[in-house]
């Protein structure tokens, strides 16, 4: 790749959140130098503005080797910036471009740092009514929680049809699928553990609030009463199970998340004798066409009009202690990284 003096820092470092490993096994996260010419080999160099924050950096950041196996390592599976430099004639120099999903973050360093260099395979114009900001309030959480609005559009399940539960709902996808469905014109009930955040959740567009205990059925009954026409589940488990079960004739349930547990124990009867669609929310590979598509629409019809009380804002200096608040069970909405401002 060739670099000139005018496409990348003079001295040829920026800086980023470094996780690195201790003899003793523990990590440490802080904000350093990094350079450039230690990136990854990739087709396009991009410029970072913006990054945010998802439970599985906060895994990476603390050394899971489910997520990342090698450090020294910069999380971050989410990205948006403009291009510096690029090998593919997809892409320019000053293109607005975002990558989530991937490999980014994982064993790819990351959004965590003023510069990526990913393959051009992973890139993502960003479209012309969704700025750059926006397009990180919403990240991989944003596009998770279009992917399950589209499974149940898909299998035509419409605001007429029902209500639409989602569970987990203070979180980046919960929060994010609530308010795109409220766009849509869909009636949300909201299932969470912090009831002390109704009054966010209704913000965020859900006609109704309940507690999680109500999505969290232990009998051995293959059906229960039908109350939903569609669900988008982020946690897993026992709600996973329940809201099948729950689910009414032709209905669809998205889901995405394991925080619950990764087994499923439930029937066959929701499916064979209701028709239930059971879909899985797979961001991080989901077809280049698709994802077009969908950033489309949430650059559009499906953009949230309360998109910006969804995030709050920090540096990278800041995001030690966001990091440990999402680990904590204590994060609420989104955390939008500022790698720029």
């Amino acid at each position: 790749m060739v670099k000139t003096i005018d496409e990348i820092p003079m001295n040829n470092s920026f800086k980023a959140l470094v996780v690195t490993e201790q003899e003793d096994g523990t990590f440490n996260r802080s904000v350093r130098d990094w350079s450039i010419d230690d990136l990854p080999d990739g087709d396009v160099l991009i410029e970072v503005h913006y990054s945010s924050l998802n439970y599985k950096d906060a895994l990476s950041a603390t050394g899971n080797k489910g997520v990342t196996r090698d450090f020294p390592h910069i999380p971050g599976i989410d990205a948006a910036g403009k291009v510096t430099n690029s090998d593919d004639d997809r892409f320019n120099k000053g293109d607005s471009v975002l990558v989530t999903g991937y490999d980014l973050g994982q064993n790819t360093f990351g959004g965590f740092g003023e510069y990526i260099r990913v393959p051009a395979d992973w890139i993502v114009p960003i479209p012309e009514k969704l700025s750059m900001r926006e397009s990180m309030i919403l990240g991989t959480a944003g596009f998770t929680a279009a992917i399950g609005v589209h499974h149940l559009r898909h299998n035509e399940i419409y605001p007429d049809s029902g209500n639409v539960l989602v569970t987990g709902a203070t979180g980046g996808v919960g929060s994010l699928a609530i308010a795109i469905l409220d766009k849509l014109g869909y009636e949300v009930t909201a299932a969470t553990g912090k009831m002390d955040q109704t009054d966010f959740l209704k913000q965020m567009g859900a006609a109704s609030v309940i507690h999680r205990d109500e999505v969290q059925d232990k009998s051995s009954k293959p059906l229960l009463s039908g109350r939903w026409a569609g669900v988008i589940d982020t946690v897993g488990g026992i709600m996973l199970d329940t809201a099948i079960r729950q689910t009414k004739h032709n209905g669809t349930v998205a889901c995405c998340g394991n925080v619950l547990g990764h087994e499923l124990n439930t029937n066959v009867y929701p499916f064979i004798l209701r028709g239930v669609t059971l879909a899985g929310m797979d961001s991080g590979n989901c077809l280049m066409d698709l994802r077009k598509e969908l950033w489309n629409k949430l650059s559009d019809d499906w953009k949230p009009d309360n998109l910006g009380q969804l995030a709050k804002t920090c540096s990278l200096q800041e995001l030690n202690n966001e990091i440990d608040q999402i680990l904590d069970g204590k994060q609420v909405g989104r955390v939008l990284v500022s790698l720029r401002d």
